[in-house]
């Protein structure tokens, strides 16, 4: 599945990247578009606007990925490209941060839902182990129920 949503990616990005100028595209290292060309979906189809921006077309998440990685990596100046690098640093350590206090929130759900499971144990235990009343039927009683079966037996 992920190596289909990379193959439209690549569609995609070879299709915007048609729209790039001559200087820009120069930039790019020949080895990078050919692994675009050889792991794109040849029977996807898509068309870009190049009046319209990314977020108004229907551009996969990856393929805007992918452009940013290039305009990254190729086309930015030192000074965005070190903007950009920053902004990666902090979206990445805001993630991590994001995924223990969830690891964390679990954990601390765990040992409630363990303390929970024990005092309910407990409960159960005292409610098993409380003294149950017996009846005891005096003899009299006995000696008539015993009359009654007889007599309504016949």
């Amino acid at each position: 599945m992920e190596d289909k949503e990379y193959a439209i990616a690549y569609k995609e990005v070879l299709e915007i990247l048609k729209y790039i100028s001559e200087e820009d595209l120069k930039k790019l290292p020949n080895n990078v578009l050919e692994l675009y060309k050889e792991n794109c979906d040849k029977d996807y189809s898509f068309s870009y606007d190049p009046e319209k921006t990314l977020e108004e077309q229907n551009v996969s998440k990856r393929a805007r990925a992918i452009i940013g990685i290039l305009f990254r990596d190729y086309w930015a100046t030192p000074t965005q490209k070190q903007k950009i690098i920053s902004r990666q640093r902090y979206e990445r350590r805001k993630l991590e941060e994001e995924k223990k206090l969830k690891y964390h929130n679990i954990l601390d759900q765990n040992k409630s839902m363990k303390i929970i499971n024990n005092n309910n144990n407990e409960e159960k235990d005292r409610i098993n182990n409380l003294p149950v009343e017996i009846k005891k039927e005096n003899y009299l009683r006995k000696l008539v129920t015993i009359i009654k079966k007889i007599i309504f037996r016949k």
